[in-house]
């Protein structure tokens, strides 16, 4: 069993908070990868399907962002599943928007979310889970913050984080069967494909060569052999 979590606040308040963005990242995956239906259990919402030869399950914290851990920890102990095969999506104000890092283990650099995770998880399990960062950008001042992780998307800055999600959902087996780093990789090559060389409108054309002109010396030559055929003798032109 492989457990994707999407980290969120729950209700239509939230729904398209930058804080929210882990949740859509995980409705992007049930969307793309034909998931069973949503149930409730776990205290989340959980949704499943088999990837790559994976059993997957999808999450979404109901219990609001600062007990996540809760559903995290219950669903963990109840499949057995190890920190190596559990990836928590959610949004880094830190990290420039629409922008992607993912890393194994280390701190939670004070999101309420994942302080929560590493508390239900423990030592028992184990925190070194795979860490799915999605920048929203930071406002640039220490009082706006707040403001800013709880307020919408603007339109202007949407396109590229769904652009983002939809890289991210297409490339999710990558992350199941080989791992963050190859998801990653996967990620940056479906949205930027390496470009193809191909023939630019207006470029030259290799053109043959055209023959070249005869002149004096090849004229007397020809001649000379015409006259030969008849049985004529060609003039001898360095004795005129």
């Amino acid at each position: 069993m492989f457990l994707l979590v999407g980290l969120g606040n729950p209700g239509p308040k939230y729904e398209r908070n930058r804080h929210n963005i882990g949740f859509m990242a995980v409705d992007e995956l049930v969307r793309r990868h034909s998931f069973s239906s949503w149930k409730a259990r776990f205290n989340a919402q959980v949704a499943t399907v088999d990837i790559g030869g994976e059993k997957v399950m999808v999450m979404k914290p109901m219990t609001f962002m600062n007990d996540s851990g809760k559903a995290v920890g219950e669903a963990a102990r109840f499949y057995k599943i190890p920190p190596s095969q559990i990836a928590v999506f959610y949004d880094e104000l830190d990290l420039a928007a629409a922008k992607l890092r993912v890393k194994t283990g280390g701190g939670n650099a004070g999101h309420n979310g994942l302080r929560s995770i590493d508390q239900h998880l423990g030592r028992e399990i184990g925190t070194d889970y795979v860490k799915i960062r999605i920048g929203i950008g930071h406002p640039g001042d220490k009082s706006r913050v707040l403001g800013h992780v709880l307020g919408d998307f603007a339109k202007v800055e949407w396109p590229a984080f769904e652009d983002l999600l939809s890289a991210m959902a297409q490339a999710v087996p990558e992350l199941v069967t080989r791992g963050g780093p190859d998801f990653t990789t996967k990620v940056a090559l479906i949205q930027r494909p390496p470009a193809k060389k191909t023939k630019q409108v207006g470029e030259p054309v290799a053109r043959a060569e055209k023959p070249k002109r005869p002149g004096p010396a090849d004229m007397d030559s020809a001649l000379a052999s015409a006259m030969k055929k008849v049985g004529l003798v060609p003039p001898n032109r360095d004795k005129e």
